[in-house]
């Protein structure tokens, strides 16, 4: 897959467009992207996707939402999907002020040479969000290129989008997360050293030091896997504060079920399957350990 960083290193050959933020390559991103492979096919173009970064309500509002991959993880998600091109757009306050009509005129017609747009039906892009499908369309009618706008796709009666997974994180429901994006949710980080109680309590744990600006699942307590090397183990995954010994900081640490080796320092990935209950506070450091012998037992059986 080429990945080009502004419009400098545009290869100049056709290309059938899809544009978006992409912050999750979810199933609906993925469904346009089919779409932009048969149309490519088509017309002997390049399958492209165009994207920002940085998110736009980072530059438009001083802060964006968490994504839902790292910039690296969502270049490797959109060559899984099936761009031939990735098209990087720095997102800055002069792009952010481009007429849509400007938008379409040199960055789609002339340095994209595009034969074929590909969108969401709810798409809007340039100076106040004016531009939508209808005057894609339009354009498209005048300029000699399709139009398509694309319903939006649904998981368990939902409209799919980021923010709905972000909110479906957020309440725990790593279930239709994982039915939103076409896959479990995974969280990157490195293996830090924590507190050391899980050891204490014969469940050693690996602390996850996650990037900051990826989302984190709600606080409880997950079935899942730890991703390391190649290697996808079962685990119970913990998030939140250890309530049971007072004021503590968020934490995400997974107990790697039959698992004897070290992970610190290393680069993995925890896989949030099923959430198994509430984070809460023990009476007792032998309850807490019952209920996380529990846990463990529970994770082992949904995942078997």
């Amino acid at each position: 897959m080429r990945v080009v960083r502004g419009l400098e290193d545009s290869p100049g050959v056709p290309t059938v467009v899809t544009i978006g933020n992409f912050y999750a390559v979810h199933k609906g991103h993925r469904a346009l992207i089919r779409k932009v492979r048969r149309r490519a096919a088509e017309l002997e173009a390049l399958a492209t996707v165009v994207t920002f970064e940085p998110h736009p309500q980072k530059v438009l509002r001083g802060i964006g939402p968490p994504g839902l991959c790292t910039p690296e993880g969502k270049l490797a998600l959109l060559e899984e999907a099936g761009a031939d091109q990735v098209v990087i757009l720095a997102f800055t306050p002069q792009l952010s002020r481009v007429e849509p009509e400007e938008f379409i005129e040199r960055i789609l017609v002339k340095e994209l040479a595009v034969k074929a747009v590909i969108v969401g039906s709810d798409f809007r892009f340039g100076r106040y969000a004016r531009g939508d499908v209808t005057m894609l369309r339009s354009y498209g009618r005048r300029m000699g290129f399709f139009v398509e706008g694309a319903r939006m796709a649904e998981a368990g009666g939902q409209t799919i989008s980021s923010t709905a997974i972000r909110h479906a994180l957020a309440e725990g429901d790593v279930k239709w997360a994982a039915k939103a994006l076409g896959r479990p949710y995974r969280l990157p980080g490195k293996v830090v050293h924590g507190a050391g109680r899980g050891k204490g309590l014969g469940f050693p744990t690996a602390n996850l030091n996650p990037p900051p600006e990826v989302c984190v699942p709600g606080p409880g307590i997950y079935a899942g896997y730890t991703l390391n090397a190649g290697r996808r183990r079962p685990s119970a995954i913990s998030v939140g504060t250890n309530p049971t010994f007072g004021e503590n900081p968020l934490s995400v640490e997974a107990f790697v079920i039959d698992f004897e080796g070290d992970l610190y320092g290393q680069d993995v990935e925890f896989e949030f399957t099923a959430r198994l209950r509430d984070h809460i506070a023990f009476p007792s450091v032998e309850a807490l350990n019952e209920a996380i012998a529990g846990d463990v037992e529970e994770a082992r059986r949904i995942l078997a």
